[in-house]
Formats: structure tokens, sequence, C-alpha cells
């Protein structure tokens, strides 16, 4: 049996045959590590309890505890100063000439004049006081005394005993003898405790003002955001905004600073507040700087918006609690109450509500309308919100142009004269001339008698900027183009029309865009809308083009909006909005209104009307037909007005019945034996005389071709 030879060294001789022996080679360990110096293991353990959070928060709490008491001492060392002399006065004056308010100034001045001269009064006062107190205490102490020596008389007399006359006298001296020992037992204590209970209010008073620096103060102290918004806030951050005559006019009015502010009132689920602004500080300087301003009252830039009232040299702030703009609206008064009905003339279309969270109505009378914002930010459904409103007045009709196409307006299928939706050069097309015949129908009005009375008529086209964008151009002679922005421009020249005198006989032009340029959307076209609202936009620029410069120099930011965070919240800038006083546009939160619903809202809107059938495409190079084209306008209705026939057959066909009068159209209907005839007072035609000459002519038609 063969043995291994294990070898602590290596052999000098190589192994040789099948038994050589195994090897193993032992690697000595390594060294041992160098000892860690005493100072550094020192050091790591400092700098551990330093920098240990319990270490942390005992050296906070230290300080501020500390802190409190010495500010605390100094807040109430300013009162008392403040109190005694006229020190507050001199800052008001001082605070009011760094206002520029010399009137103020003034003011103060005349009180510091008066506190002075009272106090001088005291102060002589003073000088007799002594001699007055001296006889007021020796004509107390006598009468005192004899009170007592009577009272005691009286008590000998009852008892008979002449000792009783001093007796009440006696217990008086034994009661001020007890308060006297009383106080020498008090006094050494209160000696020792009254400093403590003495640094304690001091302390107290620090703690309330949160006299301290921020890092020592409280995590939920420090932590800021969405902190109640208190004169010092607002002037503390007015004083970091980084506007230089701004900071000095503040850092000399002192502690009276607050001076510049309005009432802080509640407005919605915020505040408002009108800041003064002191001489040399603009206030377009304080509208640049909205980001830096809510910043430093502890909010994100949405929720605070900056305007400009009537008032000079004054900005209105509106800042909103920390997440409120967040939290959705409730739903529209169109979805919750079934009963609601419109007016035209006199109502209010519920859009949703404004930053104070009251109910934002707009007035759609004889308004022009204009709605543009970004891609996906809720126009559509903005604009379609208040056509729904709008179509629960039977007297309303609509002629609807969407150059989208992705069936947003379906619902009104049935409840619009004319439906086109489609975003080709044929569908622009149509819609330039549905918008045409609706200027024939403008025309036709606008030559009627003085004092003739007609119902609206709204031309809405949504996603216009297709049809301003559209290369196509006229076939046969007319090589007019039907878009662009000139005055060859067949969608441009009708819009214009339309704007220019449309809403004197209630033909109203109503747009939805998007992305505004001068070239998708004209300067005249945005221009003649008299009402003009705006969703989150990229630029000042397309802010400007969109409402205008006056409102954009009056505070109007739709370029601040969030995209996609605020999608549904515009600025409106109308006169058929209520607008709070020197602001020339208001923030609307508008309600959300799904397909479902819209279509139930509509379904109520076609059951308050005859019946109404729509074209969804209009064809004017094929050959008409008055009688048919008279039955197809009047639809499912049993009878319809002749004015709202002659009014359809135009939006039909403009061209073959833009040019009719009440006489053409009863001249066809007597020929068909289906004349128009009297109810209720007004000339109707009725459905089942069409039907019947319809069907009449129909049959002598076969007959003759047999």
């Amino acid at each position: 049996m063969s043995e291994n030879v294990v070898h602590l060294h290596k052999p000098t001789d190589p192994p040789t045959g099948d038994t050589a022996p195994t090897v193993l080679t032992v690697v000595p360990d390594a060294p041992p590590a160098r000892p860690v110096p005493l100072w550094v293991r020192s050091g790591r353990v400092v700098k551990s309890a330093v920098t240990h959070e319990t270490t942390r928060a005992t050296v906070r709490a230290a300080a501020r505890h500390g802190l409190y008491t010495f500010n605390g001492g100094r807040i109430v060392a300013r009162r008392a100063w403040d109190g005694r002399t006229g020190s507050r006065y001199e800052r008001m004056i001082r605070a009011a000439e760094a206002a520029g308010n010399l009137e103020a100034a003034e003011e103060w001045e005349e009180r510091l004049q008066r506190f002075r001269a009272a106090r001088h009064h005291r102060r002589m006062d003073l000088l007799h006081s002594p001699v007055e107190a001296a006889k007021g205490v020796a004509v107390g102490a006598g009468m005192s005394i004899g009170v007592l020596v009577a009272l005691g008389v009286v008590m000998a007399l009852n008892t008979g005993h002449v000792g009783d006359v001093i007796t009440p006298l006696s217990a008086t001296i034994d009661f001020i003898a007890l308060l006297m020992r009383i106080v020498q037992v008090v006094w050494g204590p209160a000696l020792t405790i009254g400093p403590f209970l003495a640094l304690l209010a001091l302390w107290s008073v620090g703690r309330k003002q949160h006299a301290a620096p921020a890092w020592a103060l409280p995590a939920n102290v420090r932590n800021t955001e969405g902190e109640p918004i208190t004169p010092s806030i607002v002037v503390k951050a007015l004083r970091d905004l980084g506007v230089p005559a701004l900071a000095r006019a503040i850092k000399e009015m002192g502690d009276a600073g607050a001076s510049m502010l309005g009432p802080i009132r509640i407005a919605g689920c915020g505040v408002e507040v009108d800041v003064t602004l002191p001489s040399g500080v603009a206030t377009n300087e304080v509208q640049a700087k909205r980001r830096k301003l809510a910043e430093n009252l502890t909010r994100h830039e949405h929720e605070v918006f900056i305007t400009i009232p009537q008032a000079a040299r004054t900005v209105r702030l509106w800042v909103a609690d920390s997440g409120a703009l967040d939290e959705p609206i409730g739903p529209s008064p169109l979805v919750t109450d079934d009963t609601m009905t419109a007016d035209y003339t006199k109502g209010k279309a519920p859009w949703g509500q404004d930053l104070r969270g009251d109910a934002a109505a707009l007035s759609l009378y004889q308004r022009h309308l204009l709605i543009t914002g970004l891609s996906n930010q809720g126009k559509t459904v903005a604009l379609r919100s208040l056509a729904l409103w709008l179509s629960l007045d039977k007297s309303v009709q609509f002629l609807m142009g969407d150059l989208k196409g992705a069936g947003d307006w379906n619902m009104f299928d049935g409840l619009a004269t004319t439906l086109i939706q489609g975003p080709t050069d044929e569908h622009v097309i149509q819609v330039t001339e549905m918008v045409e015949g609706a200027v024939d129908e403008m025309n036709r009005r606008l030559q009627a008698p003085p004092g003739t009375v007609f119902p609206p008529l709204i031309v809405l086209v949504d996603e216009a900027q297709v049809a301003f964008m559209c290369p196509a151009k006229g076939t046969g002679k007319d090589k007019r183009p039907y878009g662009g922005a000139k005055a060859d421009s067949r969608y441009f020249m009708a819009v214009r029309k339309i704007h220019n005198q449309g809403r004197a006989v209630n033909v109203l032009m109503w747009q939805g865009t998007q992305d505004p340029t001068n070239e998708n959307l004209p300067k005249l076209v945005r221009e003649g809308a008299h009402t003009r609202a705006s969703l989150a936009l990229g630029t000042e620029s397309q802010a400007r083009m969109a409402l205008g410069d006056k409102a954009v120099d009056g505070g109007a930011a739709p370029n601040l909006l969030r995209p996609g965070l605020d999608r549904g919240t515009l600025v409106v800038a109308s006169d058929g909005i209520t607008i709070p006083a020197g602001q020339s546009s208001i923030t609307v939160r508008t309600h959300y209104i799904d397909d479902d619903a819209a279509k139930a809202i509509t379904d109520r809107a076609k059951a308050l009307r005859d019946g109404v059938t729509t074209l969804h495409a209009i064809d004017r190079s094929a050959e008409h037909d008055p009688l048919a084209d008279i039955a197809a306008v009047v639809g499912d209705a049993p009878r319809v007005r002749t004015k709202d026939v002659l009014a359809r057959l135009a939006a039909r066909n403009g061209d073959a019945y833009g040019d009719w009068s009440f006489l053409d159209l009863k001249r066809v209907l007597d020929d068909a034996d289906a004349g128009p005839y009297k109810s209720d007072g007004v000339m109707v035609v009725s459905r089942d005389r069409v039907a019947r000459a319809l069907a009449n002519r129909d049959g002598e038609g076969s007959a003759s071709a047999e």
C-alpha cells in the first residue's frame, strides 16, 4: 500500500512515473491589517453622534426654545416701546412715504402730533401728582379712622363696653399685620419663581410668533406648503420677489409693510387681496414674476392669479388653497336637472365655475363666439356644452360643420338642419357652402320689413383651422380658393360677412379652433367674435391672438395654464359673462359632459321640437325638385311655419332657394294643391298636404309613363 507524502516545501526534483506523490502547497496567511488609529475611530463615533437624527432634533429643540424666549423678549420690548413712544406713528409715516401715499403720511403725522401733545400733558400732570397724592392719602386715612371709630362707638353703645370703641380699629390693624406677614412669607419664593414665570411668558410670546429660524422650527411648521395666507406672508413674498424698488420700499416700511394690502377676503377655494404697490413699482413687474411669487407663497404657479383692478398701481392676487384647483368640479346642471330649458334672449348657459367657486354662466344672445386652445384640452366639449344648452330653446336653428369628423357632434343628428362631419377638402367645401348659405339667409332677413323677428340661427364650425388651411379651389369659371386668409377666400369672406351684419338678424357664427396662428386664424376673424375664450396655449403671442391685447395686458394668461392638467379650464373675455370689476377676463373651469349625457340632452331637445330632417351633405350642382325639397325640410312635423320652411330651403340649397320669398313658396304649393294656411295666427305648411301632393304627382307620372 502506497502512502501519499505531503511536502511542506517546494520539492527540488520533479516527480516521475505514475507513483508520483500528491504535492500540496501551503500558502502563508496574509499579514494582518493595520489597526485603525484611535483618532479615526473617535472621529467616526463623533460624526455619527453629531449627525444622528436624535442629536439633530435635540439641537433644533434647544435652539428653538432658546430663540423663542430671546425673540419673545424682543417682541415684548418692541411692543412696550411702541406703546410709550411715537415710533409706531413714525414707522407708518415712513411706510406711507415709501408707498408714495402723501395723504396717508400727513394723516399719520397729525396722529403723531396728537400723541405727543397728550403725552406732554400727562408728564406735566406728574409734576403736581405727588402733592395731590399726599393730600389724598392724608384725607383718606383720616376718613377711614373716623369711620372705624364711629363704628366702634356704635358697638360700645350696643354692648355697654367702652373698650369696644377701638375694636374695629384694632381689627383693621391686625388685618394689615397679617397681610404683611403673608407678604414676608411669599416674597422670597416669589423672587425666586418670578424670573422663571417671566421667561415662560416671553417664551409663549415667541412660540406664538414662530420667532425662530426655519431650520429650528418643528417639521410640521417647516413644511409650509399650503399654509394660510396672512399679511406678513404676502409682504414677505413681495419683498423677496426680486424687484429692487419694491424690496427697498418694503424694507423702509419695516413692520408697516402690511399697509400696502387691502383686506384678505375669502374667494371661493382661495383668498383674494389687493396690493397697492409703492411709487416706482409697475404692475407688469409683479405680473412677470408670477412663478416666483407663487413659490414665495408656498403655492404652485397655477394656484396664483394676478389681475389688474381699476385702482392705479394696484394688483389683485387670487391665491388658491393648496391643491384645490386639482379637484374636479361637480356635474353640469344640464345633466342633473331633466326639467331645465333654455332662453336664447334672456337666459345664460351654465358653463362651469369661476375660481371663487361661483357658477359661471354665459349669455349667448347676439354674440359671435370663438374658442381656441391646444389640441386635446377640452375645446370641443366646452363648445358643445353651450350648443347643448341652447338646443333646449326650440326656436334655435343649427347649421353645424365638424371638420374633425370623430363623431363628437353625432347627437345633433335630427336636431341640426345641416350636420357635416369630416376632415377632407370635400368636407371643407361642403362647410363653406353651408356658411355661404347662412350668408344668403342673413341677407334675406336684412331685406325683410322693419320689426320682423327672426329665430336664432347658429352657424357652428368646429376645427375651423382646417377650413382656413384648405388649399382647394373652385372649378369652372370660379377659381376662388375655399381656404386662406385673403379677400378671395370663400370661407374667410363668408365668416366676415356674418361677423359684420349677422347679429342684427340673429345669425351668429361660432367657431372652435386649435393652436392659433395668423395663418389658421386670421386677425379679422378672431377680432370679429364678441365672446373669446382660450384653453391652454403655448405662448403669450398665441394668448394675444386668442383673447386680444386688452385682456392679456389686464392679466389674462391662458399660456400659463398647464396642458393636460388644466383640461377644460379656459380664460374668457366677454361682456356676456360676469367679470369682477376692473378685470378684463375671467378664468372658468367648465363642466364636463360626456357623449352619453350629451345624447340624453339632445333627446330632450328633440322632444321639444316638431322634428328636423338633418342634411349631411349639400349638393348644389344637382337638379332640384322644389316640392320634394319642401317635403324634406318639413320632415316629420305635422306643420311648419312658412318662414321656417324658407330658412330651411335656403340652408339646403342657397343657389336655388336663397332668393325665395313667401310668394315663391306659395306659388309652388298652390300649383300642387298644398297651399299654406293659417294656424294660431301664423302661416304654416302642412306635412300631409305636401305628402299627398307628392303622391298624386308621382301617381300621375306613373300613369302617363304607362
